[in-house]
């Protein structure tokens, strides 16, 4: 092969499922040693893509060619023996395994214990992603979890590395880190197929760039070229406004929390430590943490999924720490987890029946026992059109939705019921620059209605752009609140790593 011929040549790849063509004649080439980043908006058809590359699903049309030679793996087992290997959005570990196990579980014919150990510790030092073999995955974080996945796949010396969003669960410095990796990785020869929403870490990282719209290939372009802007326009065909806000005049407080303590839900949780902080209607707070600190417990608190101490929670001056979800939810509190398919919403049940699921009491869609299934189809229909959720209808399963569609369904279900608070977890994680857009502008109106709202994110950017006060959690304790305006990245990575007495970040200047 000679040395300008690409390492991975795709031409006239397509795949259509009843209703919708995910790929139409998609074509391009990956060379040896270089990033390539795939970009385009949620259900652009970058997953079907990968699929394809990795053997997951078998394209209607099309070819591809790896060093020169046909090829189209009929599952990813033969794709990893061509020398293709995929790092996925979602981890597929065992909490109670150690890291040894887990790495063995993903192998095609992993080596004696001893010696896959040793490997595993020579490999993940020689990439700057230390691991050590021995621990309990359920014990590590995000970042290191991720570490897991990363050397599972440098085990099989790829030549051709997929990463589906690898920085969405990472804290800044972890960003630094897999980036150093996947330089020496690019250096070594490897070529990278790099998939993220995080439009700067495209231009910082990549040498090239495919934009998928529809399904289709719209342009190709060098990222550090074009402006993170520029890049957004091309993914979605339209200028991009950044969200903005009315001038609010905030009122009263109408949410407390008071020295909420709550032992970890599971062996792998985190317990929550003496929560304290208040909520004034109209606002914005914004609670920051890297993930794995208690957020997901955070938020069952204050939803009433795992209820608390009776006064440890008030809002608008009663205390309903006692009250299960339904309850809150008649008050005016809600909520949208973080895990969108199975805790926001029931993966095989249309969206009508998902929009009846949390709306039924605020939205009159039940009447002494009986369900009316008409005015539950209206909202979910409402909620499609209004959030441009991109569905054939109401009646689809939530897991038919590409994942940044279904969450603008999920949040657009709470923000229609006209909530007094709300509290999201993760609102626009893995969701692209268009969706994200218009998330936080959505927030932003409903606060500017007078509605209070938590919105906890690892996305800084997200809550320097949305929050009018910042707080962070570590370790299941939350940081006293500061004014978000202002804030510098120094004194929010202090915050973030634990050093809750503010009085440090200032002596740091």
């Amino acid at each position: 092969m000679n040395e300008t011929a690409p390492l991975l040549r795709i031409e006239g790849l397509t795949k259509a499922y009843p209703g919708v063509v995910a790929n139409s004649d998609v074509g391009f080439d990956l060379h040896a040693g270089k990033v390539h980043a795939l970009l385009g908006e949620n259900g652009a058809g970058k997953s079907t893509l990968v699929k394809m590359i990795y053997g997951l699903v078998r394209p209607d049309s099309g070819t591809m060619s790896l060093r020169g030679t046909p090829y189209a793996p009929v599952n990813p087992n033969a794709a990893r023996a061509a020398g293709v290997a995929m790092v996925f959005q979602h981890f597929s570990l065992f909490d109670a395994l150690d890291v040894a196990e887990n790495i063995s579980l993903g192998m095609d014919n992993p080596p004696p214990r001893r010696t896959l150990s040793a490997r595993i510790r020579e490999v993940s030092e020689a990439y700057g992603l230390p691991l050590d073999p021995t621990r309990r995955v359920g014990e590590l974080s995000a970042g290191e979890r991720q570490r897991i996945e990363i050397i599972r796949c440098l085990l099989q010396d790829p030549k051709l590395l997929i990463m589906d969003e690898p920085t969405s669960v990472l804290t800044p410095q972890e960003v630094d880190i897999l980036f150093r990796t996947l330089r020496q990785l690019s250096a070594e020869g490897t070529a990278i197929l790099y998939i993220s929403h995080k439009l700067e870490e495209i231009r910082a990282l990549c040498d090239g760039a495919t934009v998928l719209r529809l399904g289709k290939v719209v342009a190709n372009c060098t990222p550090a070229e074009k402006s993170a802007s520029e890049l957004a326009e091309l993914m979605v065909g339209q200028t991009l406004h950044a969200p903005s806000r009315e001038g609010t005049e905030v009122g009263d407080t109408v949410l407390t929390v008071k020295g909420l303590s709550m032992a970890a839900p599971h062996a792998f949780g985190t317990s929550l430590k003496d929560i304290t902080l208040d909520l004034r209607a109209g606002e914005v707070l914004g609670i920051g943490g890297v993930a794995g600190n208690g957020q997901d417990e955070l938020l069952a608190a204050l939803s009433g999924e795992a209820p608390t101490a009776r006064d440890a929670v008030t809002l608008n001056g009663a205390p309903i720490g006692h009250l299960g979800p339904n309850a809150r939810r008649a008050l005016g509190l809600l909520s949208a987890p973080e895990e969108r398919l199975g805790h926001a919403a029931a993966p095989d049940m249309s969206l009508t029946e998902n929009a009846m699921l949390t709306a039924s009491q605020r939205k009159h869609l039940a009447h002494r026992g009986f369900l009316n299934w008409a005015a539950a189809r209206r909202f979910a229909q409402t909620v499609i059109e209004r959030f441009d959720v991109r569905t054939p209808g109401p009646g689809h399963a939530a897991r038919s939705l590409s994942g940044g569609n279904l969450q603008k369904f999920v949040i657009g279900r709470e923000i229609l019921q006209d909530p007094g608070v709300l509290v999201v977890n993760q609102p626009t994680w893995g969701v692209d620059a268009s969706a994200a857009a218009a998330i936080r502008q959505a927030l932003l109106d409903l606060a500017a209605k007078g509605a209070a709202v938590i919105v906890i994110s690892q996305d800084l950017d997200e809550l320097m752009e949305v929050s009018d006060r910042f707080c962070a959690m570590n370790e299941g304790r939350l940081s006293p609140a500061r004014p978000a305006e202002g804030l510098s990245v120094e004194e929010i990575g202090l915050m973030l790593g634990g050093a809750h007495d503010m009085e440090v970040a200032h002596v740091a200047h």
